[in-house]
């Protein structure tokens, strides 16, 4: 399964706004910068985690980008789950329907192998995935000096 890139961002910035406790709150367009995404893209990302409680962003002086309680302990398999959407791995019924569809083994087989993706990313939070040894290294490249230790 390979995941879209809006995903991808989304827990890159989740994960970026885990590390900044102790620092003023980044913008989007900081936070972009840092994770070398396009503004606009990181844009739409934050405002689906600010839709989905993840992340609250504050205009003007004083503003930025923070992570909620909900943000810090979300399931990253349930996390996934709402950003891909529903959806097949593979498209049976595209512009050319596949002709197995109706006797079609593999099909069951990709969506059990799909929910057991998700099924080990379940227990994974944010917080997790920012532990030691990735954490510091997160606030190093935020701060233009990579933290090995």
């Amino acid at each position: 399964m390979r995941l879209t890139r809006f995903t991808d961002v989304a827990l890159r910035v989740l994960m970026r706004l885990a590390v900044v406790e102790n620092e003023d709150p980044p913008t989007t367009r900081e936070v972009a910068a840092t994770m070398q995404v396009p503004y606009t893209h990181a844009a739409k990302v934050v405002a689906k985690l600010q839709h989905l409680g993840l992340i609250e962003a504050r205009r003007g002086r004083g503003g930025g980008l923070s992570l909620t309680g909900a943000g810090r302990s979300a399931s990253i398999g349930g996390l996934v789950r709402e950003l891909e959407g529903p959806g097949d791995v593979v498209d049976c019924e595209g512009a050319a329907p596949c002709p197995l569809r109706s006797a079609c083994r593999l099909r069951g087989a990709l969506r059990r192998a799909e929910e057991a993706f998700y099924a080990s990313l379940d227990p994974l939070t944010v917080t997790e995935l920012v532990a030691s040894p990735t954490g510091p290294l997160l606030i190093g490249i935020s701060s233009g000096r990579p933290d090995t230790g």
